[in-house]
């Protein structure tokens, strides 16, 4: 019996140190099945590195990959990046985590989709007035006129003392007492009691002073207050012309003027402009009458808009242009300068797309990284095309459903140059100085390591 327990023994043993010899030496399994010697070992991203034994590549954390002795006695590399295209990389999971290395799908289609740019309230010009007099004279006071006062049309905002409007009003009032009739609202309009020669040559010099005394700056409102009391006034009044907000003030009490002076600036806000700067691409969809949501920052609040029928001016090297929306402004939301966000709905072709940040591109050519195999990847020169928000067109180089690097793009467009041989690389990219992905993912895994 202690025979047969010592000779089970010996058994265990034996297939133990066998077990251990198998484990210590993974890859003696793989020789056996293929009948080839392992020479060496390299590191798969840089296969100037060897080693006699398996193991971890210590700049990138990799595993390192045996290289076969083929019929020929010649080293033959087991890894596929050997037979994939110049410049083609390999990275793993773990590695492309540390990287910051996303990947998407190039995708085909074309829907409606919202983009959002930054817009900025104006006021419209053919709204806009300014208020200015034909004549010298002296500020006597001014009346509730402060920039950014919400006005009524005909309120008065100052008054002032000018001679010249004396020869002008005592004119007026002279030729509208050779002409008995009833004074119209708009003070020019004269309907003369009786037919003749001489009422009409009175009418046409009544309107004569009339005009004479809005040129100098007097309002309608004032002319007709004249011709129903018969007096000359003793100061000018300047009054809004439309209901609105005061834009600019360039008066003051006591102040002295010239005729070239500009009192006020009243803009009607009652319906206001909205320009936006978006991409030309994208300005082809906006069409006059398309509709779009304004966001007023500070209260969430929404209002809508039109694109209006003028032509969006381009921005000079910047290759976007401004679009101009109308919105409707009864309750003075909007107010000039202010920023605001604009939503456009954008209905654009199929196209086959990729995100921008997957573009590498140098100004001639342009080229993104396609997933050749888990972990490996190939560079592919691409024709772009228009840029539809954060995507742009490709015209050539890519299929729907193959997928890109979006994420670090940069890095792996270092490292594919720094390993293609000089044959074949592609010029260099904006991006400057090629970086060494090895020392940044050394870098990464070092950090990682002490945390």
């Amino acid at each position: 019996m202690r025979r047969i327990s010592l000779a089970a023994l010996v058994v265990v043993a034996v297939a133990a140190a066998a077990y251990g010899l198998i484990e210590h030496f993974p890859y003696s399994r793989n020789e056996s099945k293929v009948g080839r010697r392992v020479i060496y070992y390299v590191d798969p991203m840089h296969p100037a590195y060897k080693s006699d034994k398996p193991g971890i590549a210590p700049d990138c954390g990799m595993q390192l990959v045996p290289v076969y002795e083929d019929a020929g006695g010649t080293a033959s590399p087991a890894s596929p990046v050997a037979q994939l295209p110049p410049g083609a990389i390999t990275i793993d999971s773990n590695s492309q985590r540390l990287l910051g290395i996303h990947i998407a799908a190039v995708q085909k289609g074309g829907a409606a989709r919202m983009t959002r740019v930054v817009g900025r309230v104006l006021p419209e010009d053919t709204r806009t007035y300014k208020i200015n007099s034909g004549v010298d004279g002296l500020i006597k006071q001014t009346y509730n006129d402060s920039v950014g006062t919400i006005v009524k049309k005909d309120q008065k905002l100052a008054d002032y003392y000018a001679p010249d409007f004396l020869a002008a009003a005592s004119g007026f009032l002279a030729a509208s007492e050779r002409v008995p009739g009833s004074v119209g609202k708009d003070g020019a309009r004269f309907t003369p009691d009786f037919p003749g020669t001489i009422a009409k040559e009175g009418a046409r010099s009544i309107q004569g002073y009339t005009n004479h005394l809005r040129n100098l700056g007097m309002s309608d409102e004032q002319i007709k207050r004249i011709a129903d009391t018969r007096e000359l006034p003793e100061n000018i009044d300047v009054v809004s012309p439309v209901d609105g907000v005061i834009l600019s003030r360039h008066v003051s009490a006591g102040e002295h003027f010239d005729h070239m002076l500009s009192f006020y600036e009243i803009a009607d806000l009652s319906q206001v402009w909205v320009v936006a700067e978006v991409y030309q691409e994208e300005a082809q969809y906006l069409r006059p009458g398309t509709t779009a949501q304004i966001t007023l920052r500070e209260t969430g609040r929404h209002v809508q808009a039109r694109v209006t029928d003028s032509l969006p001016q381009s921005e000079a090297g910047g290759g976007t242009v401004k679009v101009r929306l109308e919105v409707e402004n009864p309750s003075y939301l909007l107010r000039p300068d202010m920023v605001v966000d604009v939503d456009f709905a954008i209905r654009t072709s199929a196209a086959i797309t990729v995100p921008m940040d997957a573009l590498v591109d140098s100004g001639e050519h342009a080229r993104v990284y396609v997933e050749h195999g888990e972990g490996v990847f190939e560079p592919r020169e691409v024709e772009t095309g228009r840029r539809i928000g954060e995507q742009v067109e490709i015209l050539s180089g890519v299929q729907p459903g193959e997928r890109v690097v979006t994420g670090a793009t940069f890095l792996v467009d270092s490292e594919s140059r720094l390993r293609m041989p000089a044959s074949a690389k592609p010029p260099a990219h904006s991006a400057g100085k090629p970086v060494d992905m090895h020392e940044h993912m050394a870098s990464a895994k070092a950090a990682r390591d002490s945390m």
